[in-house]
């Protein structure tokens, strides 16, 4: 009797100890997985008249995107640029004009890159662009809210998400703050210049 309780205790521990092993693989696996999914992040700091804003860049996900991007950035392109379009409770937009209007010449458009996965979640990077999907070039936006409509869905284009805020939504929201008012053609244009001092990748 003493033998045969004594191996049910041990099938029991054994039983237990497979099943938290299991527990620790999967756990393991999946923080493995997260922590991997954006293993080649880059980050770049966007210094403006506000404050700093730093932004981790997912080239695994946007490679297209992430390249353009930060080709502009390579060349001091956004430097001296505005946020020229800035609507509370939406996004904050640049990347595109100078303070007195003028809107910078570019380089050709991108491939739209929305289907990756990436949702348009408060503190997201997302590519600017026209009616026409493959129509992206400077302009990029940051979210300050959930903005699901702007996601890939079939049937949606959506906008495509390239990295996050992760440093610096302090800012982004200080600039989704300022009064806004017409600039020309342009509607919601900061009244104060918000102005994107420089972009640069952080080392």
């Amino acid at each position: 009797m003493r033998i045969q309780k004594a191996a049910a205790v041990i099938v029991i521990i054994a039983v237990v100890a497979a099943v938290f092993l299991a527990i620790s693989n999967s756990k393991s696996r999946t923080n493995q997985g997260q922590g991997d999914k954006h293993m080649n992040a880059a980050t770049v700091i966007i210094e403006t008249n506000k404050g700093k804003i730093e932004v981790e860049l997912y080239p695994d996900k946007a490679p297209i995107t992430v390249k353009n991007f930060l080709d502009y950035v390579n060349e001091g392109f956004y430097d001296g640029t505005v946020f020229h379009r800035v609507i509370p409770g939406f996004m904050i937009q640049g990347g595109g004009f100078t303070p007195d209007g003028a809107q910078k010449p570019t380089h050709e458009q991108i491939k739209l890159e929305s289907s990756n996965g990436l949702k348009n979640k408060v503190g997201t990077i997302a590519m600017a662009r026209t009616n026409i999907p493959d129509s992206a070039s400077s302009q990029f936006f940051i979210n300050i809210a959930d903005n699901s409509p702007l996601d890939y869905n079939p049937g949606n284009d959506g906008y495509a998400v390239f990295g996050t805020v992760t440093k610096g939504m302090d800012v982004v929201n200080a600039i989704a703050a300022v009064k806004t008012s017409s600039r020309g053609p342009y509607d919601d244009w900061p009244i104060e210049d918000v102005v994107i001092k420089k972009v640069s990748v952080k080392k």
